[in-house]
């Protein structure tokens, strides 16, 4: 009888033919949908609010706007947090707040309670665009942009849906009750979609995809990537940092005050609420098919012509005073935003490396915060103060204008890395 030749143990796993790095698009495609699309449906409440409450619109744009800085300060935190721990339980917990923030707006008596309550949802924000972006960056190494795209593409979806359905609850039964809809959506379906998702894909015995071995070894290992403190130091992080600072101001302007706009222009609510939808809608081409045009292109040639079609459309909303106009510039802006928003993590990726992907994502993200915390509580002042946006809608597209300016100095940092490559 012969002696029993024992076999070398072999550590399980997952099955090469599935890349486990599409489902983790999927999920983190789905938590940006239902994460973004209750946020940005935060313009439908804003109406029923003054006739309830006779806040003032720049009063109740101000808790928006603190909820934006606020996740924005904490994407930081949550970026630095997903290096270290990985997404899932960063993403399940600040899905937790997130729906429990929705659920304590359905009771609001009081002004205090609108900005503490918008504070709890900004912890549960503050985990969801950082993680998810972080974690594909690290999955995928070719198609990077495209992925991105892919994932970013749920905030579209999400701004289509969400605010049809809030609208037509609020419609039916009142305004509380779509906050309750809001909040056990992201209750339910955050948290579940959070357990999909993995740091990277060595927890699944699997390789980036698009990457050698070996190719890998270097990515991860090799000089030329860059720390947070290191990337502080570039001049091309502040370059960002502005551009970035300038897209979130004129974004929320747009998402937080269109549908007032379109209303104060005797549109009727329905077709108000279309517009946002239509934004949102439009915003899902832009971010698959500017992320595609990058991985050709290079993303900053994709960057630019996104900032460009953003500034015309600027000054286009301006002078619309007709639904048509206001369709038109819902496209073309829809579109242009989507692609910028597709674009953001493979630049910074391109810029500084994966190393510290999360913690300079989160400093990104910071920027955009800002601006996306000056612009609403701004434009709402100007429309108390002079019963128009009309300057507020100049200021954005300055704005736009400047950021133009800003991409156009970005130079490669990383060594190798050429110019005309960049």
């Amino acid at each position: 009888m012969g002696k029993a030749v024992s076999k070398p143990l072999k550590l399980p796993t997952f099955p090469q033919q599935l890349f486990y790095g599409y489902v983790v698009v999927g999920a983190a495609f789905f938590i940006l949908l239902v994460a973004f699309g209750t946020l940005y449906s935060f313009s439908l409440f804003l109406r029923p609010m003054v006739a309830e409450f006779g806040w003032t619109r720049a009063m109740i744009s101000g808790a928006y706007s603190l909820c934006m800085l606020l996740s924005g300060l904490l994407a930081v935190v949550m970026g630095s947090l997903t290096d270290r721990f990985g997404p899932r339980i960063v993403v399940a917990v600040c899905g937790l707040f997130l729906g429990i923030g929705y659920l304590l707006m359905s009771q609001i008596n009081a002004i205090w309670q609108l900005y503490l309550f918008y504070g709890v949802i900004a912890i549960g924000m503050s985990g969801s665009f950082v993680p998810v972006l972080s974690t594909v960056a690290r999955w995928f190494v070719k198609k990077r942009g495209m992925m991105a795209g892919i994932v970013v593409s749920g905030i579209g979806i999400g701004t289509v849906i969400m605010p049809l359905i809030v609208s037509r609850l609020a419609f039916a039964y009142g305004w509380r009750i779509s906050y309750i809809f809001m909040g056990t959506m992201a209750l339910v379906f955050i948290v579940l979609a959070a357990q999909f998702l993995r740091r990277d894909p060595a927890q699944m015995g699997q390789l980036p995809h698009g990457e050698s071995e070996m190719k890998v070894d270097v990515l991860n290992l090799g000089a030329g990537e860059f720390s947070l403190r290191e990337a502080i130091l570039t001049r091309e992080f502040w370059l960002l940092c502005a551009m970035l600072l300038c897209f979130g101001f004129y974004l929320q302007v747009i998402i937080v005050h269109i549908v007032p706009h379109a209303i104060d222009l005797k549109i009727s609510a329905a077709n108000a609420a279309s517009i946002l939808a239509i934004i949102g809608g439009i915003s899902i081409a832009g971010r698959i098919t500017m992320g595609g045009v990058a991985d050709g292109i290079g993303n900053k040639p994709a960057l630019i012509i996104c900032l460009i079609i953003i500034s015309v459309t600027l000054f286009w909303l301006m002078a619309a005073i007709e639904l048509w106009m206001l369709y038109l510039f819902a496209v073309t802006f829809g579109f242009a935003y989507g692609g910028l928003a597709a674009l953001i993590l493979p630049i910074v990726a391109e810029l500084f490396g994966l190393s510290s992907l999360g913690k300079i994502m989160g400093a990104f993200i910071f920027s955009i915060a800002i601006g996306e915390a000056i612009g609403p509580v701004l434009a709402g002042s100007i429309f108390d103060v002079v019963g128009s946006y009309q300057i507020a809608f100049l200021v954005c597209a300055i704005a736009g204008v400047i950021s133009i300016a800003l991409i156009s100095l970005l130079r490669p940092t990383i060594s190798g890395v050429r110019d005309e490559d960049f």
